[in-house]
């Protein structure tokens, strides 16, 4: 049995991490510190595991465990690891943004569908963020076969719970029913890590990647378009794509158009490829507090402990 830690549980993606890892057949969640909820119990702040665990939040830290989760939100990650070092043996998935970018930091950017082997033999993981999931997904196989020539041209939208549990203006049900508005245009930090994988797959790729991000007027789920001139045909288009997610668990590729329906609350990516003209689209939706982050990082962990990767993850969506 894995025994687990969760530090920083009272986040949207922590309380999605703590409803899987309580039903994972080989997992014991040992504890979960909060600074701001400890000595609450859990079902006092995620009233949805009402009746599914008795666990309270802790103040403190312990690090007798097999993997530790970090869900202290961007900044904090990397400052909680130096006033707390954790053994090298222990695995640490990170949550946060803080360890995603280069190879100097010592982690690996869990991608499963890029980095299995790494993620297998790394202690340390960083889970990637929620658009930059979608986005990668949807464009790894071009780059993955050196297929980006032309600049690509993003658009995404995702749900209020992925700007986390803070209080905002835009966050606010007045303000967010009935709404939408783009927000971070061409600046949106998740851009860096798509730019990454494509270096990394593609070494000589010099096209620009241009991403416009947009909040719904829902509670979860990110679906994402991204479009780029190719000479390929639509029919290698779909065949490289096939190809590539053959075997994966949770990314499939659909002959007809998706929705968001389809994936929220799984851990699942869904993509479909077609060509007009002369231009590649892609369309790939996640539902982002799984796949782009606990189930993620669950699907991780049962990688680097040899587990089934599907473990703990079959979740039902909600598409009626």
């Amino acid at each position: 049995m894995i025994q687990a830690g969760i530090i920083g549980g009272g986040g949207f993606a922590a309380g999605e991490l703590i409803r899987i890892l309580i039903h994972h057949p080989e997992v014991n969640l040992s504890y979960i510190m909060s600074d701001s909820q400890a000595g609450k119990k859990v079902i006092e702040v995620h009233s949805d595991l009402i009746g599914e665990t008795g666990l309270e939040f802790s103040a403190d830290f312990d690090q007798d465990v097999d993997v530790i989760f970090l869900c202290k939100g961007h900044g904090k990650s990397a400052q909680f690891l130096t006033d707390n070092p954790i053994p090298a043996s222990t695995v640490v998935i990170d949550l946060s943004r803080d360890f995603r970018l280069g190879n100097e930091n010592g982690f690996t950017y869990g991608l499963p569908e890029m980095n299995r082997t790494n993620i297998q033999q790394n202690n340390r993981i960083a889970n990637p963020g929620c658009f930059a999931t979608a986005f990668q997904l949807a464009l790894l196989p071009l780059a993955s076969e050196k297929q980006l020539h032309e600049d690509i041209h993003m658009q995404g939208i995702t749900g209020a719970t992925g700007a986390g549990q803070a209080k905002l203006d835009t966050t606010h049900f007045s303000w967010r029913n009935n709404n939408i508005s783009i927000y971070k245009a061409f600046v949106h930090q998740h851009l860096t890590e798509v730019r990454q994988m494509i270096q990394r797959c593609q070494e000589d790729c010099k096209v620009d990647t241009n991403f416009i991000p947009l909040r719904g007027d829902f509670t979860r789920g990110i679906l994402i378009s991204a479009y780029m001139k190719t000479s390929l045909s639509e029919k290698e288009l779909t065949q490289m794509y096939n190809e590539y997610y053959a075997h994966e668990p949770f990314t499939h590729v659909s002959d007809n158009n998706i929705h968001l329906k389809q994936v929220v609350n799984t851990n699942k990516c869904l993509i479909h490829v077609e060509k007009h003209e002369d231009k590649a689209f892609i369309i790939s939706a996640i539902d982002n507090l799984l796949k782009g982050a606990s189930g993620q990082a669950v699907q991780n962990m049962n990688i680097h402990f040899g587990l089934d990767e599907r473990m703990g993850l079959n979740l039902k969506s909600m598409a009626y």
